[in-house]
């Protein structure tokens, strides 16, 4: 908790992601999985001599595919987290290795939002807040896309009137 004004705490964020972000994570899954999959199978109808040890690869990747598709997602909603107060921006991503970062006011550089092809499909946009930091920026993906474009005025303004030299 944010005991006293102005010092940042590490904490678990408090706001999940638009459940819309499932789909899109689905999506690029069934994209990643089955493109492989796709090739093997063609040409395991096309190359008869080969075509056993060409399809049963072909099954094993579908096989980890859609076990891939359908459990990640649902863990990923459920890890990844964001908040933005007064003094920072917190977020938590990851599966094994979870990432909790903190970026305070007075650290921000920069706020850009990002919508790729399949964001915009789903109505969702990414908020990048860069900081001085050499661990990166901070990243929160899966935003509704009109939340992230409010967000990051938000954050801009409030990185203006925050004191400090965001460095």
């Amino acid at each position: 908790m944010e005991a006293e004004r102005g010092k940042v705490w590490l904490r678990p964020p408090r706001n999940a992601l638009d459940q819309r972000v499932v789909g899109w994570w689905r999506l690029q899954g069934t994209l990643f999985w089955g493109a492989p999959v796709l090739v093997l199978v063609v040409l395991g109808l096309l190359i008869a001599p080969v075509r056993f040890w060409l399809l049963t690869p072909a099954a094993v990747f579908a096989a980890l595919g859609l076990v891939w598709v359908i459990a990640m997602p649902l863990w990923w909603f459920k890890v990844h987290r964001w908040e933005v107060t007064e003094t920072a921006v917190y977020a938590r991503s990851g599966f094994f290795w979870q990432e909790w970062r903190v970026a305070p006011m007075s650290r921000i550089q920069t706020v850009d939002t990002l919508r790729g092809p399949l964001q915009q499909v789903f109505k969702l946009a990414t908020v990048t807040v860069t900081t001085a930091s050499a661990r990166g920026a901070v990243k929160i993906r899966g935003l509704d896309h009109e939340l992230a474009a409010s967000l990051a005025e938000q954050l801009t303004e409030t990185t203006q009137a925050t004191p400090g030299d965001a460095t």
